[in-house]
């Protein structure tokens, strides 16, 4: 058995990593045409690894060079391979037709028709990556195209990877699913996941279905993180406390804990996009009603990111400009140097359009990620408001902190709730704020300390006051 997969990003990577890792007797070979990022994986130094994910680098040295390669010659890998995984990025489009809510399938199509023009024998195609409902048909449509219809057979096997445990999810995986119409090529990957998984945990759908659940199971985790958040600015008006609202509404066996953490906004590369393809859908079949259902749940997240930036604002006498704010985590979440749709972005965004100055620390992000993240989202400048030491990239929160007029917390890294906050209160100008956007902080700690402390969702008691209108 070979198995080759087409894209060695975040998905690609430590899935084929896992699957050589718990099955010795596959050759699995990941290519991709970014040479850059072929040689990461291949660098002996394993801190490296263009994808950093705890135990990832466990996984691959132990795979790597007995049955697991990494490779750009992509044609020699497809003319080889039994199961093609197609790992390639599906971003929304930025133009034509469905730009801002479509997923882009042009890398998608690009890899179904290289596998048409290689291909000549049996071989299962696999969507990993994540595509809208009806993608193996256009897959299909190509291969049937060029003759190759009754060789190839099209498989959908969406990712359910949570960045920062991606190693944990890919070890014990709450499921598996498999869609398909043909039930020996369904049966082939079935085989290949029960290596290590439970034959109970594997589900099989028809192809569209398939499709459809990943979409859909996003869109209802994003939704929780979105209903929490809305909840939250409730809680700051009237001084309940969204953690303890969150506790009695999760303990409802109907309801459950999972998701119900009030932040300053969820990110990453699967909700957002998913959400906004979901929504293209439903305008696309005629379904306006649900399409702006979803459409709320996005609107709720940028709200939220704006809410905050503003709070910081308004805390600083209504200006932050020519001020230094340390920024402490820029990645979408702990354990993971993935930044896309980070709430960070935009509520830095937010910040330099105030003219203020930020200092920024994540141990995990580079200077350059941080450049082209702000540049993407309008602050086209960005570069040159580095040079110029409006934005620098520090190495650590204390010198984040040093000198600063407040600090806020974007990301939930562990380190950030270990920190000498009484220290680090002695080198800020005065009132030191802290604005906390994970709720991770030590409120007693930090207070003690002499911080002004803004945590999401816990507003001080107040005397409500109604109007009657």
């Amino acid at each position: 058995m070979k198995i080759t997969c087409i894209g060695a990003g975040y998905v690609g990577g430590p899935t084929m990593a896992m699957i050589a890792n718990r099955c010795p007797d596959i050759e699995v070979t990941v290519v991709d045409l970014n040479e850059e990022r072929i040689a990461a994986w291949n660098d002996p130094d394993l801190s490296k690894l263009p994808v950093f994910e705890p135990g990832l680098d466990q996984i691959v040295s132990e795979a790597r060079g007995r049955n697991l390669a990494f490779s750009t010659d992509v044609n020699k890998a497809i003319s080889e391979a039994n199961i093609i995984f197609i790992s390639v990025n599906t971003p929304t489009k930025t133009y034509g037709t469905g730009a801002g809510q479509a997923a882009d399938l042009k890398w998608v199509e690009k890899c179904a028709r290289q596998i048409a023009e290689v291909v000549d024998h049996d071989v299962i195609v696999v969507e990993k990556s994540t595509v809208p409902i009806r993608t193996a048909a256009m897959i299909k449509s190509i291969m049937s195209a060029v003759g190759k219809g009754d060789k190839v057979k099209v498989l959908s096997n969406p990712e359910f990877l949570a960045e920062g445990t991606a190693v944990e999810d890919l070890s014990e995986p709450d499921r598996v699913l498999i869609g398909g119409e043909d039930e020996a090529a369904i049966q082939c990957l079935v085989d290949v996941y029960a290596h290590w998984v439970p034959r109970e945990r594997i589900l099989t759908t028809n192809l569209w279905s398939s499709e459809l659940s990943k979409l859909t199971a996003n869109a209802f985790l994003a939704q929780r993180v979105s209903s929490i958040n809305s909840i939250s600015a409730l809680c700051e008006e009237t001084g309940a406390d969204v953690d303890e609202v969150a506790r009695a509404i999760g303990s409802d066996s109907r309801i459950g804990p999972k998701f119900l953490k009030a932040s300053v906004g969820f990110g990453g590369s699967c909700f957002q996009k998913d959400i906004l393809n979901l929504t293209y859908l439903c305008d696309y079949f005629g379904l306006p009603e649900v399409a702006n259902y979803w459409k709320g749940v996005i609107e709720l997240n940028d709200w939220q990111k704006a809410r905050f930036a503003q709070k910081i604002i308004k805390t600083l006498f209504n200006t932050v400009a020519d001020k230094k704010i340390g920024i402490l985590g820029f990645a979408f979440k702990k354990d993971t140097n993935d930044t896309r749709e980070s709430a960070a972005i935009y509520v830095c965004r937010d910040l330099l359009i105030e003219q203020a100055n930020l200092a920024i620390y994540d141990p995990q992000v580079s200077l350059e990620q941080i450049i082209a993240d702000l540049e993407y989202v309008g602050i086209t400048d960005a570069r040159q408001l580095a040079e110029d030491g409006h934005i620098t990239k520090v190495t650590s929160a204390a010198e984040a902190a040093d000198g600063a007029h407040a600090l806020a917390v974007l990301t939930e890294w562990d380190e950030f709730k270990e920190l000498d906050y009484a220290a680090i209160h002695e080198t800020m100008l005065k009132p030191a704020c802290l604005f906390d956007g994970r709720n991770i902080i030590d409120r007693d700690q930090v207070t003690a300390a002499g911080f002004q402390l803004y945590s999401i969702g816990k507003g001080e008691a107040k005397e409500a006051q109604w109007e009657v209108r």
